[in-house]
């Protein structure tokens, strides 16, 4: 009877454990989120989610179809997750400049579909680099940031308090024997 009585609460309690954790999984069968937009130059990101606002835990596989105002188009593409986080996925380069329509979908289970308009824009140039110029060569001091100064500072600090923590106590030991007549 005891044996029975506790096999029963110890398969209790793993129900309890292992239920709450299986329930989101459950609940994530069903539609996606999908935030599509342009990457300001010539491609797409997509930002996928559970429709409850959690984020993916798995691989989802969209296929991306895009038409432009003129009747070109692009696709379908199966797009790859990039490194950016979870369920973020983007395209590159892969549209000429102009306005398009842009349709992202997910596959079964999850059926989601997403169609917005995007305008891709030629990649813009980087600035120009403007060389370095140390202050020796601009006849200058040279200026001393935060950064250049902290590490030393804090070393020293350190230093000190490491040097306190040593002596203070010998010092201390040593008054309490003068007081007390001890040599």
């Amino acid at each position: 009877m005891r044996r029975t009585r506790g096999a029963a609460a110890v398969l209790a309690g793993l129900l309890l454990a292992l239920l709450p954790a299986a329930g989101p999984a459950w609940a994530h069968i069903g539609k996606l989120k999908l935030e599509v937009a342009g990457d300001g130059a010539i491609g797409i990101t997509v930002q996928a989610r559970h429709a409850d606002g959690h984020q993916l835990e798995t691989l989802v596989r969209l296929a991306l179809t895009a038409t432009a105002a003129d009747g070109r188009a692009v696709g379908p593409v199966q797009l790859e997750p990039t490194g950016e986080g979870q369920g973020f996925y983007a395209t590159g380069p892969i549209l000429s400049p102009g306005k398009w329509q842009v349709t992202v979908r997910a596959p079964a289970p999850y059926t989601s579909k997403v169609t917005v308009e995007v305008q891709a824009r030629a990649a813009q140039s980087a600035p120009a680099q403007v060389p370095v110029v140390s202050a020796a060569k601009r006849g200058g001091s040279p200026q001393t940031t935060p950064s250049s100064w902290w590490v030393p500072g804090a070393i020293g600090v350190l230093a000190v308090l490491a040097i306190v923590a040593v002596v203070w106590p010998a010092v201390r030991r040593r008054k309490a024997r003068e007081n007390t007549g001890n040599p």
